[in-house]
């Protein structure tokens, strides 16, 4: 697989023996970079990231200031919480989407990376999917039932659209544990919104 393909993972990690435990576990299946704090972890953002392990607690920028500012802008990684701050109440605000409590477990964190970017998959399939179903929407309010049934690209159209609807399913039915639901659910939402 070109490199260009292999999911990127951002290790954003104080504890310099930690981070390159992390990437130990995760640099035979993923292209993972470093960051050993908040600041150094937004140098390295950018669109190629596509799964973030984030500690909450680091000098400088914290996790959760890191986490509020790649929401901001919108890159569209996953982020997931690793620390061993105990969850509270303040979590239900701060928009990661998984969170694992120290210490974390080689086949926890491997089982987290697949899981956040089999999530992002979801959402690809879902925007393709509205994007089309847009589409056709707009054809069908602006063309009679004949110029549509003699269209060949509409004919197309709504071939892609039934193999999205079907694939779609297969996925969702997939989704093996609330969590994943909950998230894909919410991402519905979110894309609902736009």
């Amino acid at each position: 697989m070109p490199d260009s393909e292999v999911p990127v993972v951002l290790v954003v990690e104080d504890e310099l023996d930690v981070a390159e435990t992390y990437c130990l576990w995760l640099e035979d299946d993923y292209n993972v970079i470093m960051a050993h704090d908040g600041d150094e972890a937004l140098e390295q953002l950018d669109p190629s990231v596509d799964v973030v392990l984030l500690d909450r607690m680091m000098p400088g920028l914290s996790g959760d200031q890191v986490l509020e500012q790649i929401r901001d802008r919108d890159l569209g990684c996953r982020v997931a919480m690793v620390t061993a701050v105990e969850p509270d109440f303040d979590i239900l605000e701060m928009g990661f989407d998984a969170y694992l409590s120290k210490p974390v477990k080689s086949a926890q964190l491997e089982d987290t990376v697949e899981n956040l970017l089999e999530r992002s998959e979801y959402d690809e399939l879902l925007q393709e999917y509205y994007s089309l179903v847009e589409t056709q929407a707009t054809l069908e309010s602006t063309k009679t039932r004949s110029e549509l049934a003699d269209s060949d690209e509409y004919a197309v159209l709504q071939a892609e659209i039934d193999a999205l609807r079907d694939q779609l399913s297969e996925t969702l039915g997939e989704i093996e544990d609330d969590e994943d639901f909950i998230a894909t659910i919410r991402n519905l939402s979110d894309l609902d919104r736009h």
